[in-house]
Parts: structure tokens; C-alpha cells; sequence
């Protein structure tokens, strides 16, 4: 396989739940004080948009003071009046060219395109900002309905520009792998929130195992 000689950066995803949202805005400042982290991803499925505005609200100005994007999952209708940085949008969410409508073309849009280079295509021809391909390995996070391949990455990376994300129960000891082939972005969810040492020591492992490749 041809090796991509980029260095990839990571991406956070909020875990699915956040029960204690200051104690979670505790681990978050440490995971981002811990590395160089691109963007973080909120993605609370299971929560109404109330609750999930209150959660923002207090999640998302610790990461923009350290110049990190945040995007919100899915709720394209939240993320002006919330002042984030763009929103990604599933197969299934509401159509990119309508999120672009919404949010300007300022925003940042990432769209989940599994381990289709048509799909990814489409979005990068219809405005996308960065593609995501995945899962690439078994996650508890969610319901994985798709697998994809390494190879896919190296592909994208040749021939297209747009940036693409790797996600889906990625960890430190595949990271490097996956940065290898070709991710510009890496994201991750349950390697940094489940990391027995704490979340700034899963950014550390992650940033570690991506810089030695």
C-alpha cells in the first residue's frame, strides 16, 4: 500500500452520553490541553435540543478558545444560533446542499460517506469540506452498519483534495495505520473518553502513535 507522507491530525467526538457536564468539561479541557486536536464533533443522539443546547453551551466555547472547530452532529438547525463552526451531516440527515443554505458558506460541513468514494464524491462535488469514511475497525460507540478499507483513504488522498476523516473504532494501536494510508483527520471517540488513564493520557497515546509513522 502507498504511504501518504501528510501528517493527520485528530478529531474528537464527544461520547454518545454525558451524564456529569462539568465533570465532563473537566476531562474535555485535559484531552485539549494534552495535543493537537482539529475539531470537536458533538454527537448526542438520545438527547432533545434543549438539553443539548444546555450541554453546548457549556462544551463548546472550551474548545473554540483553543482554536478548535466545533461541529455539531446532525441538528444543522442549532449550530448558527450557537455560533459553531459548521455541522456533519449522515447519509440520512438533512441534505447537504440545504445545510450549506442554512449555514452559509463559511460553515464548515463534513458528510458521512461510509466506504463509498461515489458518495464522497457527490459531497465534495456538492460543496462538502471534508469527507468521512468508516468505520475501519469494531466500535462500541455506535451501530456499525458499514466497514471500510484502508485502501479507500489512500485513494481519496491521491485524487482528490478535500480532506477526508477516518472514523469508527480507531485506537492508538491502529491510529498509525490508518494515518498511513492517508487520513488527513482522525476521529475518535471511546480511545480518548474510556482511556483508563484518563482522556488527556488517550490524546497523548493517539498524537504519539500518529507521529511515529
Amino acid at each position: 500500500m502507498t504511504q501518504i507522507t501528510h501528517q493527520a491530525r485528530l478529531y474528537l467526538i464527544t461520547p454518545p452520553v454525558i451524564p456529569d457536564v462539568e465533570a465532563f468539561a473537566r476531562e474535555l479541557e485535559a484531552a485539549l490541553d494534552a495535543g493537537d486536536v482539529a475539531a470537536l464533533q458533538i454527537r448526542l443522539k438520545d438527547i432533545n435540543d434543549y438539553d443539548l443546547i444546555a450541554v453546548t453551551k457549556v462544551i463548546a466555547p472550551i474548545a473554540q478558545s483553543r482554536g478548535v472547530a466545533v461541529l455539531m452532529n446532525d441538528r444543522v438547525q442549532l449550530v448558527k444560533s450557537l455560533k459553531l463552526d459548521g455541522a456533519h451531516i449522515g447519509q440520512s440527515d438533512m441534505p447537504l446542499k440545504e445545510a450549506r443554505a442554512l449555514l452559509g458558506k463559511e460553515a464548515m460541513i463534513g458528510v458521512t460517506c461510509h466506504n463509498s468514494r461515489d458518495l464522497a464524491m457527490d459531497a465534495a462535488e456538492a460543496g462538502a469540506d471534508y469527507v468521512a469514511f468508516g468505520a475501519f475497525y469494531p466500535t462500541t460507540t455506535k451501530t456499525v452498519e458499514h466497514m471500510a478499507d484502508l485502501e479507500t483513504l489512500t485513494i481519496w488522498q491521491e485524487m482528490v483534495e478535500i480532506p477526508c476523516v477516518a472514523i469508527g473504532g480507531i485506537t492508538a494501536e491502529n491510529a498509525g495505520e490508518v494515518a498511513r494510508a492517508g487520513a488527513d483527520f482522525i476521529a475518535v471517540s471511546g480511545a480518548v473518553w474510556n482511556h483508563p488513564a484518563g482522556a488527556a493520557a488517550g490524546v497523548k497515546a493517539l498524537i504519539a502513535a500518529i507521529s511515529a509513522t
